[in-house]
């Protein structure tokens, strides 16, 4: 399938994005709130995790409602029901913190983008062979990112997103090392700063990330980077 709505359209609209940004929230009532704080940021990617309570519910409602440019996937899929459920509710890509052959499968059949995760090199090149539009990195936060460098010196074709250990100002590393996009979640989407009302702290935060985002796509473009006195 081509067009714009198709798997290749939407993994390249991710790797464009850079930044996934995964959303776990206690009080689904912020959800909305939390979108718009950091698309205001740059942000255009966002997960909203099945950990949110009543998440289907809620991608059914937001997703439609998405602005142009806007990617609204779902996360901490485990199984093809909730693959199958999140699909029919809009959501763009389908993420999971490990590897099911009949995620994929789902995901595939309705031409949506599969993102599960995996940790080891034989992990992710089973998830490869087997499919998968994207391989998170999961999880990252043990590793760093010459792991991705290590990965890709046997498998250089194989989009790799760390999530989980990325940070507002290493983004940039793991993008350096290779990495298509990386998953971001707490240090993005500070659950206290929520929990406050301080919205504003995340349009920070989205900022700061993107800015670590566009450093590394300057060096990695051959272009002199900016006077950092300027």
């Amino acid at each position: 399938m081509s067009g714009t709505n198709s798997r290749a359209a939407t993994v390249r609209a991710i790797e464009a994005a850079a930044v996934v940004a995964v959303i776990r929230l206690k009080d689904a009532g912020w959800l909305k709130d939390v979108i718009a704080a950091l698309e205001d940021g740059g942000i255009r990617a966002l997960e909203i995790t099945m950990t949110v309570p009543g998440a289907v519910q809620l991608l059914r409602e937001i997703a439609p409602a998405a602005g142009p440019g806007v990617l609204i996937g779902a996360g901490t899929v485990t199984d093809a029901d909730t693959a199958a459920r999140v699909i029919d509710a809009g959501a763009r890509y389908v993420v999971s913190p490990v590897f099911r052959r009949a995620i994929i499968d789902v995901c595939h059949r309705h031409d949506v983008p599969a993102m599960p995760g995996c940790f080891t090199p034989t992990e992710i090149l089973d998830a490869w062979e087997a499919g998968a539009d994207v391989v998170k990195v999961f999880p990252a936060t043990a590793l760093g990112p010459g792991f991705l460098r290590d990965v890709h010196g046997p498998l250089p074709d194989v989009k790799l997103m760390p999530t989980g250990g990325v940070t507002l100002d290493n983004a940039g590393d793991w993008l350096r090392a290779g990495a298509c996009a990386v998953g971001v979640g707490s240090a993005l989407v500070d659950g206290a700063a929520v929990a406050a009302g301080r919205l504003d702290v995340l349009t920070a935060n989205a900022k700061r990330i993107m800015a670590s985002v566009a450093r590394a796509r300057q060096s990695t473009s051959g272009e002199a980077p900016a006077d950092k006195g300027a």
